[in-house]
């Protein structure tokens, strides 16, 4: 009895001991284990800023520009006529981004152009009417020609844009869901958000230069912004796509809430080929309906004469 009370008391003292040096472990855990995670994110600081650091001294060795300056013939018309104002219009500085022009330059020649171009329109077109081919018409049509002219060169720079920015984005639409695809694969594969853009762009600019031009942009912009949510941000507004707007959103809340990019790519990607093929059956279903005009026009007549003509044929040689 009495050895089976030493046991037991040895088993609790035993118990006992383990327990304490358990919680002493558990204690002094945080000051003798090394902490991995501030290294590890120290190592991503330093990673990014040594990215920013290569694009940074990349473009300034390349003499990479996506700005243009404008001639100074524009420049003097722009600054005679005191178009200073009209240049802080946002829609129309926004209009010229979607369309591939930015920076100051092309707002200016835009708006020189604007000014000078109905001048230049009616001079034409009067010159045109009234000197060179004289019609017989009354004065009031000629009149009349030489203000549609001029309402053309009124409206002429701002349906250029218009047609400019469809386009772009048409050209952008059609590879995005491929950009997608290898900016996931590039994603899971560990490398950083501003390297995927930036490999994305190199291997996407066979599809579509345009597409490859913002996403190239959007790199520079990662380098040098501090916050990555106004990179993305300015990707939806320079494209004015929906898609390209889901997937800087989804990119976005993943670098504000840490969420996964890898997820929301796919998902994003997935929709986006769904969208494209949808896009071609509409197109297909609405193809017959196109071709019956010109079926009816050009098809119809020569099946008609080839039918006929045989048998009037036969009908003139009988007596």
């Amino acid at each position: 009895m009495n050895a089976f009370n030493l046991d037991m008391d040895t088993i609790v003292a035993s118990m006992a001991a383990v327990s304490v040096f358990c919680a002493v472990l558990l204690v002094s855990w945080p000051y003798l284990a090394k902490d991995t995670l501030g290294a590890r994110m120290a190592l991503m600081s330093q990673e990014r800023d040594s990215i920013r650091v290569r694009e940074r001294a990349s473009l300034q060795a390349g003499g990479f520009s996506l700005r243009s300056e404008p001639k100074k013939f524009f420049k003097q018309i722009f600054e005679r006529l005191n178009l200073a104002s009209e240049a802080e219009d946002g829609e129309m500085v926004q209009k010229l981004r979607m369309a591939g022009y930015r920076g100051r330059g092309p707002v200016v020649t835009f708006l020189a152009v604007r000014v000078l171009a109905p001048f230049i329109a009616l001079a034409l077109a009067a010159l045109y009417v009234f000197v060179i081919v004289r019609f017989d018409s009354p004065f009031v049509v000629k009149l009349m020609m030489v203000l549609i002219a001029t309402a053309l060169g009124y409206y002429g720079p701002r349906i250029y844009i218009k047609n400019k920015i469809a386009k772009r984005q048409q050209s952008i639409r059609r590879a995005w869901p491929d950009a997608l695809d290898l900016l996931l694969i590039c994603v899971e594969s560990g490398m950083g958000i501003e390297s995927a853009f930036g490999k994305v762009s190199e291997e996407i600019g066979a599809q579509s230069v345009e597409l490859a031009e913002e996403l190239s942009l959007t790199t520079a912009e990662l380098s040098y912004f501090p916050e990555r949510r106004l990179a993305y941000q300015n990707l939806a507004e320079r494209t004015g796509l929906d898609a390209v707007r889901s997937v800087a959103t989804s990119l976005i809340q993943s670098e504000r809430y840490g969420t996964p990019v890898g997820q929301s790519l796919r998902v994003l990607s997935q929709e986006s080929r769904d969208q494209r093929m949808s896009e071609a059956e509409k197109k297909a279903a609405s193809l017959p309906p196109k071709l019956t005009v010109p079926m009816i026009i050009f098809f119809l007549p020569v099946l008609f004469a080839v039918i006929i003509t045989p048998a009037i044929i036969q009908l003139s040689r009988t007596p």
